[in-house]
């Protein structure tokens, strides 16, 4: 799941814009107003003083150039998010709340359609929601890897092993993907600088990236699991296990470890995980 705005762009014409235009209050000149702030979201803007100036004095040149701005003429999702909060207090001016209101309307819809990462709040803020950041988080870290010749299979192993669960979701499955993913987190841990150890428990202790001890320990602690836990990285001990393992730990235990990875590498941006890039 992408669930960016930007990734469904060409979308929002349909959806939002032209039924927007054929509100009784929309006004000729809207597309003018909008085009003139979708053009400050473009990474090679129009000159106020010359180009643009031309199209916003033209409705109907405005409302085609607008049409026909792409995803990949934009400089980003940040800046698209920023466009359609501007866009907002566009229908405001032009139409008061009837205009903002139906603008608002649109947009939830298009959100939930598009099962988008965003949250929409009144008056208009575009708020990332928690499923959307982890989407964010999983999919930049496989983006990382990607480009990483040694991370690139262990992701690859890791991903397998979660799609393996569909036919098999026995006990040894399901250990086979937590072990996949530590061997995962313990290679990226490894790239992190400053670390000079190959085992995750001395890597946490090397990265230096811990807000509290605690959150260190969290992690060393997970990684004492799998390493004493029968079957998933060794042998184990079995006198320490309790239960067999079950799909409630694989949801829970694989969610936490892909929680610390933001700790164990400098591959992802957290503030791009959470706003988008």
């Amino acid at each position: 799941m992408r669930g960016e705005i930007i990734g469904v762009w060409s979308e929002t014409w349909r959806e939002i814009w032209s039924k927007l235009a054929k509100h009784p209050d929309a006004p000729e000149d809207m597309f003018c107003e909008l085009f003139r702030e979708l053009n400050a979201a473009c990474s090679a803007p129009l000159d106020p003083a010359t180009e643009l100036a031309d199209t916003v004095d033209n409705p109907d040149q405005a409302r085609t150039a607008f049409r026909r701005t792409r995803a990949s003429a934009l400089m980003g999702e940040i800046a698209l998010l920023e466009f359609m909060e501007r866009a907002h207090g566009v229908m405001v001016d032009l139409g008061g709340d009837p205009m903002a209101n139906r603008f608002f309307v649109l947009t939830e819809a298009f959100l939930n359609k598009y099962s988008l990462r965003y949250d929409l709040r009144r008056p208009f803020s575009l708020n990332p929601t928690l499923p959307g950041v982890f989407a964010r988080l999983m999919r930049d870290l496989k983006d990382a890897t990607a480009q990483d010749a040694a991370l690139h299979p262990l992701m690859m192993e890791f991903e397998d092993a979660i799609r393996d669960l569909r036919a098999d979701r026995s006990a040894g499955r399901i250990k086979t993907c937590i072990q996949k993913q530590v061997n995962l987190l313990e290679a990226i841990g490894q790239r992190c600088p400053g670390v000079t150890t190959n085992t995750l428990g001395q890597i946490c202790e090397q990265v230096g990236t811990w807000p509290h001890n605690k959150v260190k320990d969290a992690m060393k602690c997970l990684y004492g699991f799998a390493s004493d836990y029968p079957g998933i990285r060794h042998g184990g001990n079995a006198n320490n296990s309790i239960r067999e393992i079950e799909m409630r730990d694989l949801v829970g235990i694989t969610v936490l470890l892909a929680g610390f990875a933001p700790y164990l590498t400098n591959l992802i941006n957290s503030d791009t995980i959470y706003r988008g890039s």
